[in-house]
Parts: structure tokens; C-alpha cells; sequence
């Protein structure tokens, strides 16, 4: 098959689905979500029930509970461990904050780790998508690439958008509204000093929380070949070289939670965002099929209040 792609322009903020270039870009208007950016509020529920809060009193856990082992080495297993029990369900929260405006974009669906593809359906916060924004935007993860279904003004009904995520500046962790799994996982690889928060609990899993940071040039010379190029992009393409990171493993060593918080500048002031990615019933059935080339769209691409973007 012939692979047809659109392109983007503009930086990290500018990015291609119409919806996510607005609520990304400082001053858009869209509606706050009234907290803090950082996760769901039962995950952050859960972060507070552990009693710890910072990298010193993290510290302290692991040494009281004697059971963290090598933290590091827990979280760098993440993505090799999710390869293992091959698919899971999944649901993410994107909160960005920038120019004093906080909104949330929510996504669910489903992922294989083996082969590497995923189908989200994402929710865009009011305001975000004009006369569109009760159309979920679907998205479908591949490796090196992220193909949009509904995608906003200037596409024609039933055609896709795709987009070549290894010449994207954050390499798709956070342009598409939604971090690729694999990625989000993957980027664990590059986990340096990593503290053991102590235990929890997750939708009635009990977990271990961990926090700390990781390096996106490690990430990515560790990553597997699939997510290589993309989290290349992202090392390169970042303000800063680390991600910070809170990751909760169940007793399998399955990553159940990752939150990243994510920093940079593109145009404007600096953007916070923060990803949020939940998994949970392991093994499920996965069917991913990516769009023929016919139903890949490459015109004109309207962005909210800028004009057609170039194809």
C-alpha cells in the first residue's frame, strides 16, 4: 500500500488535529477543567492515600517497607512486561495548561503491545471543536504512525488523516490528544533515579507506586525499533532532556498507571502537560485495521482560526 500522509506545520503546539491545536495553544478559551493539572481524580485520590509526597518522603517508603527492590529496574521492565501479556484496555486523560487556561482531553479504548496498534476513541473538552465537539475524534496507533477519523473542518466524512509521528517534534506523545501506550511505556526504559512511593490501591488492584524521572535520549536508544523513531523525534525536539513520571505495577510486574509531565515552549509561553494512561483487563480481544490508502485524505486540512493548513 501506498502511504499518503498529511503534514504539519508550526511546532509542537501547531499540532495537526484541529481540536488538539486549540486547547494545546495558550489563550484558546476553552473551558478549564477547575483542578490542578496532574491526572484523574481518583488517581490522584489513590496518590494521596499512600501518605507520600516527593522524592525524600518516597525514600522513606521504600526503606519502611523493604519490598521496592531496584526501583529502576521495575519501571525500565514496563514495556517488555506489557509486550508479555500482549493486549489491555485503556484509558487516558491529556490536561494541558498554558496561559493560565487548564482543559483535559480524555480518551478509551484498547491496545496490543505485540503488534503494537491501538484504537482510541477521544473526547475533546468543550469548546475545543466548534460545531464538532461531540464527535469523539477516533484514533488508531501504529508504529510511526497516527491515523484520525473525524478529524475536524476540511476533512470529508469517513476519510482519515494520517500523520507520520517520527517527523513530529514530541514524536506523537502528546499531538494526538493521546500518548501511544507503547510509548508511554517505552519511555520508562530510560528511568534514571526512580524512588518507591509505597503501596495503593487501583480500581481494587493493589499496586506499587513509584516516582521519578526519565531521560528521552535513553528512552530512546532502548526503546524497541518500532517506537525508536518516535521517541527519538521527542529527544530531539524537547526543551528539556527528562520527563518526570509517577508509574504504579501490580504484583505481576504489569503496569497498571503512568502519569508523564511533559514541559516545553514551542511559540508562546511554556505549555505543562500532563498524560495519564490506565490499563486494566489484560488479554482481551484487540482488532486494529488500519485505513486503506484510498480513505486516507491529503488536501486541504482547515485548523480552527488559522486557515487550511498545506497538505
Amino acid at each position: 500500500m501506498v502511504v499518503r500522509q498529511h503534514r504539519c506545520g508550526g511546532g509542537v503546539l501547531a499540532v495537526c488535529a484541529v481540536a488538539v491545536a486549540g486547547v494545546m495553544a495558550a489563550g484558546t478559551g476553552c473551558s478549564a477543567t477547575g483542578g490542578a493539572v496532574g491526572g484523574d481524580a481518583a488517581g490522584e485520590r489513590a496518590v494521596a492515600a499512600d501518605g507520600a509526597d516527593g522524592d525524600a518522603a518516597g525514600d522513606r517508603a521504600m526503606a519502611a517497607d523493604g519490598a521496592g527492590g531496584d526501583a529502576a529496574a521495575v519501571v525500565r521492565r514496563a514495556a517488555e512486561m506489557l509486550t508479555g501479556a500482549g493486549t489491555a484496555e485503556a484509558r487516558t486523560w491529556m490536561e494541558t495548561a498554558a496561559g493560565g487556561t487548564r482543559v483535559t482531553i480524555r480518551g478509551q479504548g484498547a491496545y496490543d503491545f505485540r503488534r503494537q496498534l491501538g484504537r482510541i476513541e477521544v473526547v475533546l473538552p468543550k469548546g475545543a471543536a466548534g460545531a464538532d465537539e461531540h464527535r469523539p475524534i477516533t484514533e488508531l496507533l501504529a508504529p510511526g504512525a497516527l491515523y484520525m477519523k473525524n478529524r475536524g473542518a476540511g476533512v470529508p466524512a469517513g476519510k482519515w488523516v494520517r500523520v507520520d509521528t517520527t517527523v513530529l517534534e514530541d514524536g506523537n506523545l502528546v499531538t494526538g490528544g493521546v500518548t501511544d501506550p507503547m510509548a508511554a511505556a517505552e519511555l520508562l526504559r530510560g528511568a534514571g533515579r526512580v524512588a518507591y512511593v509505597g503501596r495503593t490501591e487501583l480500581a481494587g488492584v493493589a499496586v506499587r507506586h513509584y516516582r521519578g524521572t526519565a531521560d528521552l535520549g535513553r528512552a530512546a536508544r532502548a526503546a524497541s525499533p518500532s517506537s525508536r523513531g518516535a521517541l527519538t523525534a521527542a529527544a530531539k525536539g524537547f526543551g528539556t532532556d527528562t520527563v518526570r513520571f509517577d508509574a504504579y505495577v501490580d504484583g505481576d510486574g504489569l503496569l497498571r498507571k503512568v502519569r508523564h509531565r511533559f514541559s516545553f515552549a514551542a511559540e508562546g509561553p511554556p505549555a505543562a502537560v500532563v498524560s495519564t494512561l490506565a490499563l486494566r483487563r489484560f488479554g482481551v480481544p484487540v482488532s486494529v485495521e488500519l485505513p486503506p490508502d484510498a480513505d486516507i485524505y491529503t488536501g486541504r486540512i482547515q485548523q480552527s482560526g488559522k486557515g487550511p493548513d498545506t497538505p
